[in-house]
């Protein structure tokens, strides 16, 4: 008899204390030593992480009015740039955005020191952040100028409003060139000098939901160490399943999630500032989501190995920022691990731009919100589009005047 399950039973057994919860690391060993249909019996939730740099990522502020009020229309966090084209006294803060006066890669590789991503983490830690404005004064908004501090805890509303994070796959850069080369994926060394990728593998949400069979509007998840939703799905959502040229598959591409959530009831540990060298600034993410384990096929998903899931290899000198399609092959995520891979004959090191242990420490700590009965699941409103939708890739070619 086919085993189902619904949202509404497994949060009873959460009231109750008695549901199973396993992070996605610990349920592949009972799927290998129990059988798929026996641990769909006694797993209820699964759950995942993943900890890594995701640019699409921001906060509305909503500083509350001055005296007298004010429609603030350009603003300057710690001299880092808000978008004010929303509401009086309402901003948008961008994780990649730079203080104006950054030389940027005026001296190449620039530093990025300081973005719109190490003022949220200043946010988290309390500290007193410059606020500056300009106005041009309206009759209801008379003031002009505002120069003052706030704290994340003075002002009316941190809402994070991250439009695209938890990429479900994701590149595995390396360089052909003859130069090192400065990218978001971290430095690459020339002639495949090393192999930079970004995802958690067999902890990383989206990978073990790939045809988002659970994962939907309204979603709950661990988002920067508090609660937060799924509001839709992120920009770039094209959730493929990847193919060589001989039409081998190798598992699922490019989902992407849009995420909200409270940011005064977050932690600086998960919402870090990043600066990468020669690139930009951009904010680390700390995203875990749990999986209602409903029947067989959503634990077969869930209970993927790193050797199931594989990225491609991408060369980012020239195919990447040309546009260029295909790539060099496929990458396991345990062969990506180990530290090494094979590309074009030649054994490359590898790293990741994404925290293995970070991620394993936010699914520990998403299943212990649930044993202890401080985290219910929520049945999305809307399941998010999957490749079986016929959602296929594609990109805008923008052509020059």
């Amino acid at each position: 008899m086919a085993i189902e399950k619904t949202y509404a039973e497994i949060n009873e057994k959460i009231r109750s204390g008695k549901a199973v919860v396993l992070t996605a690391e610990e349920v592949i060993s009972l799927v290998e030593e129990k059988g798929l249909s026996e641990a769909t019996r006694q797993v209820d939730v699964v759950t995942t992480g993943t900890f890594g740099p995701m640019c699409s990522s921001g906060v509305f502020l909503s500083f509350g009015h001055s005296k007298p009020r004010m429609k603030m229309q350009k603003v300057w966090l710690n001299g880092v740039p808000a978008y004010t084209g929303i509401a009086a006294v309402d901003a948008f803060l961008g994780a990649t955005e730079l203080p104006q006066d950054d030389p940027c890669n005026s001296n190449y590789p620039g530093r990025f020191r300081y973005g719109g991503g190490h003022v949220i983490q200043d946010l988290l830690e309390r500290k007193p952040v410059k606020l500056e404005a300009t106005s041009y004064g309206t009759d209801c908004y008379p003031r002009r100028e505002l120069e003052t501090f706030i704290t994340l805890d003075e002002i009316n509303e941190a809402t994070l409003f991250n439009p695209r994070n938890a990429y479900q796959n994701y590149n595995c850069a390396v360089n052909l060139s003859d130069e090192t080369i400065y990218t978001y994926m971290g430095m690459l060394k020339p002639k495949l000098g090393n192999a930079h990728y970004s995802s958690a593998g067999q902890l990383s949400p989206l990978l073990k939901d790939p045809n988002f069979m659970t994962i939907g509007i309204g979603t709950r998840i661990f988002l920067g160490g508090g609660i937060g939703y799924v509001a839709w799905n992120g920009t770039q959502h094209f959730p493929g399943i990847q193919q060589d040229e001989a039409g081998n598959t190798y598992g699922p591409a490019g989902g992407t999630l849009s995420v909200v959530g409270d940011l005064k009831q977050m932690k600086p540990d998960w919402l870090v500032g990043t600066s990468m060298l020669g690139y930009g600034a951009t904010l680390t993410v700390g995203i875990g989501i749990p999986i209602p384990i409903l029947n067989e096929e959503v634990m077969r998903c869930a209970a993927a190995t790193d050797g199931d899931l594989y990225a491609p290899v991408v060369d980012y000198s020239s195919a990447y920022s040309q546009c260029e399609p295909g790539n060099l092959g496929f990458a396991s995520y345990a062969a990506l691990k180990s530290g090494k891979i094979t590309v074009g004959g030649k054994k490359v090191p590898t790293a990741p731009l994404s925290s293995y242990p970070k991620a394993r420490e936010i699914a520990a700590t998403l299943k212990d919100w649930i044993l202890k009965g401080d985290f219910y699941l929520s049945e999305p409103a809307r399941l998010l589009p999957s490749h079986k939708d016929g959602i296929v890739a594609h990109s805008l070619e923008i052509k020059g005047v």
